[in-house]
């Protein structure tokens, strides 16, 4: 359904004027949170995935997998 909003010229004023503000603020609110938390998802997810091949690659390193494969191309 579509969204409707009034709008009022300028120094008119609503009867919910005070409450449409506090709902924007809280709508403003709850997505800087939204936001806030996937990009802290996003990171922790990356510097997992980091840690994760760090680790393989020093593991193939340690064991000259890595080399081996470099020469068969």
């Amino acid at each position: 359904r579509p969204e409707t909003s009034m709008v009022f010229a300028p120094g008119e004023k609503s009867g919910n004027e005070q409450e449409e503000v506090a709902l924007q603020n809280a709508s403003k609110q709850i997505v800087q949170t939204a936001i806030l938390q996937a990009v802290q998802q996003v990171s922790q997810e990356s510097q997992q995935k980091e840690k994760k091949v760090n680790s393989s690659v020093s593991l193939q390193l340690e064991r000259g997998e890595l080399t081996k494969k470099h020469e068969k191309k």
